[in-house]
């Protein structure tokens, strides 16, 4: 991309978190990357872009694949050994793009084994990772990546080297970038061992300030407009930041991290109780970083506390329904405490000439030209209402209290159950009650062997895993049986004439192995919200449960969608989505009351998995209801669910039916249903994982049952 075509890092407007961890990344790449959070529209990518162009040249090894630098190459660069005297070129930084779907050959580099075996040669064609070396690797919807993909990134990150290895063939190559990764949380979250180690994380939100929005779509439609022209009025300031970033690099060896600066960062860390030591190093290295950005050589309180700002709240997550962040007055009050309790520096001195500046730039030699605002977002920003997002419900026309011995559908109580006062209509609505304590439950997997996304429910051929056998390659060889290429190429050793040690491989004798692993899964829940739920305080029982599910679908890597049913109709809650947070969130603020439209929550669930299955067919379902087996509302309700449950069997959809009944009365309704979908029907007592063990066994063994007959 060139320099006119790229929006200018100086005219983004606000942003101040978001614009300093890059920089600091800039000045010190040892600092360990970026982490930007945030919703859609807010400049993510566009700042990323944006900083290819502050990043000083880069002098190469002509001819070199792997940017070698010609005062100090890499001994074992693949392209080596280099000569001393072998001419360099100079390059612009790179910032090279990794997409969602990219696979780990296009990643790490591609080792070419059909001349591995037959020639011996180490082929190498080289991936992204080479490609960003001494650069930026910039990863958009870095939490869509797939779990081994970000394992082999943040591991090539951390050793500043990338590995490849096939069937005893390796090759090692420098990899030192700056790692930046965006995402939206809505789309989901990084797993905390991830999180982990990205070194600072920000959050982004668009201005709600009328004044800075109207400059932002200004100066948008100005560079859409003529980009040349909107690049060159902000080239001095491109320029004037360009040099400040290459004087902080100069700068950084010099910057002294003294002992009460450590002392503050260790007792930080502690008070937020940090798991393991690299949130103290990011921390350091970031201080350290803020000190020669801002032209100092010693670090200040002042730095220690922006570094922690930047370098904890990700690391602070205990549960993966915890939102990253950190208290600033309890920050404060340890920062104070570790000044009364250890010893202090002395007095930061700026070199020769050069004035003290603060870490953040000041408004007038901060990042860019537009001064301050548009940072962190408001905690007040575009808060909700407390509905988790939600539309409003409707429901039906209420009258008058029912009398006592009303049936459930006019009083939303079960037959013997009383809920010891004026029983309520149905269609009133009641507040959403709070979720009972989630427990840990065992895994319910979908039967036979699926090939989809990689997660750890059900089995799958996957990429990752145990060898089951082998197969002839449909086009790149990514994973090889050795054994059986051996194997195939061996009765044709004499025709091909072959006379020395070597064995004589041809494409055709390659074979791939096939690999069964475990995959993830679409997780449909189907919630009865209806007045009955709401008896005897059920629903804090049901949504404790179906919590704990949820939490069960994060750690296995599943997408999640939730359909609720209430009053005269069903609704998306939630589409299929990987993030559990958000799942939670609506499942918190789910009220009840109404009619039980079951039939309307099965259909609704059908349209539901009928569009995904489009989207991706390899994605299985696993359909969860959670319902009382009662249905109400309308013509011949039973009928209807009946029917609705038989689209679901029809199309062998894997499904679980949770029975909420209770009371000394039971229908036993929730199993009927449970036959008619011809699945598994569970009590909510049954769900406790002690107890679950069974009910998987239960699930897997009844559809084994359907697939024999």
């Amino acid at each position: 991309m060139s320099t006119s075509s790229r929006y200018p890092f100086t005219a983004i407007v606000g942003q101040d978190d978001l614009r300093l961890a890059l920089l600091l990344n800039a000045v010190s790449p040892a600092v360990g990357g970026v982490l930007v959070r945030g919703e859609k529209g807010t400049a993510k990518s566009t700042a990323v872009r944006a900083l290819a162009a502050l990043l000083p040249p880069v002098r190469t090894v002509e001819g070199c694949r792997f940017s070698c630098d010609p005062a100090a190459p890499d001994p074992g660069c693949p392209d080596g050994p280099h000569p001393a005297d072998r001419p360099g070129g100079e390059r612009a930084a790179r910032m090279v793009e990794l997409p969602v779907g990219a696979s780990e050959d296009r990643l790490v580099g591609a080792l070419d084994i059909e001349r591995a075996l037959a020639e011996g040669v180490k082929a190498f064609e080289p991936g992204l990772l080479a490609d960003a070396h001494r650069g930026i690797l910039y990863v958009d919807e870095v939490n869509l990546l797939h779990d081994h993909l970000i394992d082999l990134l943040l591991d090539a990150a951390a050793m500043g080297a990338s590995y490849v290895e096939r069937e005893g063939v390796s090759v090692r190559h420098a990899a030192r970038f700056l790692l930046v990764g965006t995402m939206n949380p809505e789309e989901g979250e990084l797993r905390p061992q991830l999180l982990d180690r990205f070194g600072l994380t920000v959050e982004v939100a668009a201005s709600r300030e009328p004044d800075q929005r109207v400059e932002v779509v200004r100066r948008r439609l100005a560079f859409e407009d003529d980009p040349a022209a909107f690049a060159g009025r902000w080239s001095g300031e491109e320029a004037g930041l360009r040099e400040r970033v290459a004087a902080a690099r100069a700068l950084l060896p010099r910057v002294r991290l003294g002992d009460g600066a450590l002392r503050r960062i260790a007792a930080v860390c502690a008070a937020f109780e940090v798991d393991g030591m690299r949130g103290d190093l990011v921390m350091a290295r970031t201080a350290t970083a803020l000190a020669a950005w801002a032209g100092r050589t010693e670090v200040a309180v002042e730095d220690v506390r922006q570094a922690a700002l930047l370098a904890l709240p990700h690391r602070r997550r205990r549960n993966p329904f915890d939102a990253p962040g950190l208290d600033e007055e309890k920050l404060d009050e340890v920062l104070r405490d570790a000044a009364a309790d250890g010893p202090e520096d002395e007095p930061p001195t700026p070199p020769e000439g050069q004035a003290p500046e603060e870490p953040g730039g000041g408004d007038d030699d901060g990042p860019g030209p537009d001064g301050g605002g548009g940072g962190r977002p408001d905690p007040g920003d575009g808060a909700g209402d407390g509905s988790g997002g939600l539309p409003p419900q409707r429901t039906e026309d209420s009258g008058a209290p029912a009398p006592e011995d009303a049936p459930e559908a006019l009083t939303g109580a079960e037959p013997g159950e009383s809920g010891g006062g004026t029983p309520r209509p149905a269609s009133a609505e009641q507040r959403a009650v709070a979720a009972g304590e989630p427990f840990r439950t065992k895994v319910l997997s979908v039967p036979g062997l699926g090939a989809g996304a990689a997660g750890r429910r059900s089995r799958a051929r996957t990429e990752h895993g145990r060898t089951t056998g082998a197969t002839r390659p449909e086009g790149a060889l990514t994973k090889l049986h050795l054994t059986a290429t051996v194997r195939a190429a061996a009765p044709h050793q004499r025709a091909r004439g072959r006379s020395g040690r070597g064995l004589v491989v041809r494409r055709d004798d390659l074979r791939q192995a096939t690999r069964e692993g475990r995959e993830g899964n679409l997780v449909l829940f189907v919630v009865d919200a209806s007045g009955s739920m709401a008896a005897r305080r059920r629903m804090g029982a049901v949504k404790g449960a179906v919590l704990s599910l949820l939490l069960d679908a994060y750690q296995r890597r599943d997408k999640v969608g939730l359909v609720t049913f209430r009053g005269r109709e069903a609704e998306v809650a939630l589409p299929p989505t990987s993030s559990v947070d958000a799942a939670a969130a609506r499942l918190q603020a789910l009220p009840t009351g109404g009619r039980t439209p079951l039939a309307a929550g099965l259909l609704k669930a059908h349209d539901v998995l009928r569009v995904e299955r489009l989207r991706d067919a390899t994605r299985r379902p696993l359909l969860v209801v959670v319902t009382d087996g009662r249905a109400t509302g309308g013509p011949e309700p039973v009928a209807l669910a009946g029917r609705a449950a038989r689209l679901h069997a029809a199309e062998a959809t894997a499904s679980v039916v949770v029975d909420c009944e209770t009371g000394p009365v039971r229908l036993g309704l929730a199993g009927e249903l449970a036959r008619e979908l011809r699945g598994t029907a569970v009590t909510l007592d049954e769900l406790r994982a002690e107890a679950l063990t069974g009910l998987v066994k239960d699930v897997t063994d009844h559809h084994r049952a359907r697939r024999a007959a």
